[in-house]
């Protein structure tokens, strides 16, 4: 176990921040950490790192107490926060050494080092340049050199790739599963549910400081797997077959938006040849069809009633 939360608390007078919170994080994981704004998210990161203390629970990472194991723990973890946390008057390479020295490293050591998080993240070739002439993306991949240097057993990142390129967030979504390959830990949050989709092999959901919801993708998607839609474009459509498609086993209800019909059934009915077939008999032409498989977005919208961007 590499994080364990254990009935988590903290209040901020009449705030409850975070409300018995309980979760674990194994060894090898992406764990995702959802939640809307409020919801508690950076306020349980912030405890696992260290930086608010808790009213009541107990934090355990790496099987060892924050509370008697605080230094040792710190020294395996990295940090990559929301906020951009690096020197504008240092270089890339100044940066990275100065985080480095932090974390203890000296000499060849540090070196060599500073060099393998230069070239992890695409920058070796901007190593001397202020990160004042640096793109957005580049600032965020400079970030994550900083956090990695020691190469540490865990990595925190939060909302890593907000506001910048297609191209930078790509790079650093491989650069995640790099990491992850390579043997660290990640704990990733984001406002970008794609992201967690693509990445993230275990998922919990908070709201209102309460852990919601916890599982695989494919676990919390089936909480909300509870009926099946189906979205089929045609050339023609006629009350006939609206009528003779609510009739089939399992169809719940069957409606029109120009040549569009949405047709939603019970799981596992198993009648999408049957529309078909009625569809054919009604002599109209099936355009495109498209099974709409239940989101995370959708699992997200279902448990806490708002978007995450919310």
């Amino acid at each position: 176990m590499v994080v364990e939360i254990k009935n988590l608390v903290k209040r901020y007078k009449e705030n409850l921040a975070v409300d018995n919170a309980n979760f674990i994080i194994k060894e090898g994981e992406i764990f995702g950490l959802l939640g809307p704004n409020g919801a508690g998210k950076t306020t349980t990161i912030n405890a696992i790192i260290g930086l608010t203390k808790v009213d009541s629970g107990e934090i355990r990472i790496f099987n060892k107490s924050m509370e008697t194991s605080e230094g040792e723990i710190k020294k395996n973890i990295g940090v990559v926060p929301q906020e951009i946390a690096i020197f504008e008057d240092l270089t890339a390479i100044e940066n990275i050494t100065f985080f480095g020295k932090l974390y203890g490293l000296r000499d060849g050591i540090l070196k060599s080092r500073v060099e393998e998080a230069l070239n992890f993240t695409g920058l070796w070739d901007k190593r001397k340049e202020l990160p004042s002439k640096y793109s957005g993306g580049m600032k965020r991949r400079l970030n994550i050199a900083c956090a990695i240097v020691h190469q540490p057993k865990l990595i925190i990142m939060d909302e890593p790739t907000v506001g910048i390129d297609p191209q930078s967030r790509n790079h650093i979504l491989q650069s995640v599963k790099e990491l992850n390959k390579n043997g660290s830990t990640i704990i990733y949050t984001s406002h970008y549910m794609e992201e967690v989709e693509e990445i993230c092999n275990y998922i919990t959901i908070m709201d209102h400081g309460r852990v919601i919801a916890n599982g695989t993708k494919d676990e919390l998607k089936a909480l909300i797997a509870f009926e099946e839609k189906v979205v089929i474009d045609l050339s023609s459509v006629n009350f006939t077959i609206v009528d003779n498609i609510k009739k089939v086993s399992g169809v719940k209800d069957c409606t029109v938006d120009g040549k569009q019909m949405k047709v939603i059934s019970q799981k596992d009915s198993k009648n999408l040849s049957r529309i078909i077939d009625v569809i054919s008999e009604g002599e109209s032409e099936i355009l495109s069809i498209n099974v709409e498989k239940p989101t995370l977005e959708g699992v997200f919208l279902t448990l806490t009633g708002r978007s995450l961007r919310d």
